[in-house]
């Protein structure tokens, strides 16, 4: 800790200097249990090696507010890339730089400040203000809250409203809520040709062509207009690749992988049928699908926490903040799916996973400042204040 650091930039910059690549959590958790614990939060342990998954809970009875978060990150790619070692959290000139910064050790480190404050102001509160904080949301998503919400269903622990950390800002903190999120879908293609000299082509079945087809057709299909607050559904490939090995072979395979990104308009379409039922209308050749369905969509309902947010960042801003279900997927969807009211919040989105990732100093203060008038008005809201 640096002469001059708030507990909030201290935290931040002590979770900055561990490598929590996914799934390792590098000692993250235990630094915030440590944070969480001399406030009297009860901690517990939710692991499903190699993943952590933290469980902290504060107060008893009433409503239960969570904390969702990650220490979990991407990798931080070529060194040199960055002006500042990536997991030294250095701050120069005002700004917090570290793989994480944004994406989302701040905010963690944000609403645990706001916590330890809020608890030790109002140590018999009403109600329960609960963290469950995962080192798999980078990764898979297999073992992190999906496994430890099951486990707290298991045991009866029902979580009411979940507020989630992740990156929501755009130009200014609070101006950018989201509320839902869109669907995932993928899908890998491989094309069957039969290879041979290029000079010959009518002895060799160039599945190139076909994927060329699939490709045009796939990304020319028409979605739906969707419902606010939801954008329509795009699609994009990420992976071509077809090779004979030299340039006058031609590949034996054509290798596509695509991504949808939907809502619920484009869900009731059956994506993945529609989608199938295309590539087989233009492709000739014998061919190979497979789907991963990463999230599907969803769309929290309005209740105390979403009220809550509004007003807190109305009166941060002195303006709405808008209402959106964009972006990729996060853990709000396993949230959502037991039943759970999701809102979320948090630090400017732009520059995650990039080389020099950072976040103004004081823009982690104005979200600590924002997240305890949260918690604040929640209880309120919720008929415990």
């Amino acid at each position: 800790m640096t002469v001059g650091d708030s507990p909030t930039v201290a935290l931040a910059r002590a979770l900055l200097r561990r490598a929590s690549v996914t799934p390792d959590d590098a000692g993250c958790q235990d630094l915030l249990a440590e944070t969480l614990e001399t406030q009297g939060f009860r901690i517990r342990r939710l692991d499903h090696p190699p993943v952590r998954n933290l469980w902290a809970e504060h107060g008893r009875g009433g409503p239960l507010l969570c904390f969702a978060g990650h220490t979990d990150v991407v990798p931080p790619g070529p060194v040199e890339n960055w002006s500042c070692p990536p997991f030294e959290g250095t701050v120069r000139d005002g700004v917090l730089y570290g793989r994480g910064a944004a994406d989302m050790k701040g905010g963690i480190a944000a609403f645990a400040a706001a916590a330890v404050d809020f608890v030790a102001r109002r140590p018999e509160h009403p109600g329960r203000l609960a963290f469950l904080v995962t080192s798999d949301e980078e990764g898979p998503a297999e073992n992190g809250t999906r496994r430890a919400l099951a486990d707290l269903a298991a045991e009866g622990v029902r979580i009411d409203h979940v507020l989630v950390g992740e990156p929501s800002s755009r130009e200014r903190i609070g101006d950018t809520i989201r509320i839902g999120r869109r669907g995932s879908l993928t899908g890998r293609l491989t094309i069957l040709g039969r290879s041979g000299h290029v000079a010959y082509a009518p002895y060799a079945t160039n599945p190139v062509a076909s994927l060329v087809r699939v490709v045009d057709t796939l990304a020319s299909l028409a979605w739906p207009e969707e419902p606010t607050p939801f954008p329509r559904a795009t699609f994009q490939v990420s992976r071509l690749e077809a090779s004979g090995g030299v340039s006058n072979v031609t590949p034996s395979e054509a290798h596509l992988v695509f991504n949808l990104r939907y809502g619920p308009a484009a869900a009731n379409e059956d994506p993945r049928r529609r989608m199938e039922n295309r590539i087989g209308d233009v492709c000739s050749l014998p061919f190979r699908l497979e789907w991963r369905e990463g999230a599907r969509p969803y769309l929290s309902g309005r209740g105390p926490l979403r009220a809550a947010v509004l007003e807190a960042c109305r009166l941060h801003r002195e303006r709405p903040a808008e209402e959106t279900a964009d972006g990729g997927t996060s853990d709000g969807r396993f949230f959502a799916e037991h039943g759970a009211e999701v809102v979320e919040l948090g630090l400017r989105g732009s520059g995650i996973h990039e080389a020099d990732e950072r976040v103004g100093v004081d823009e982690l203060e104005e979200l600590r400042a924002l997240y305890g008038a949260v918690i604040e008005r929640f209880f309120t809201a919720a008929g415990t204040g």
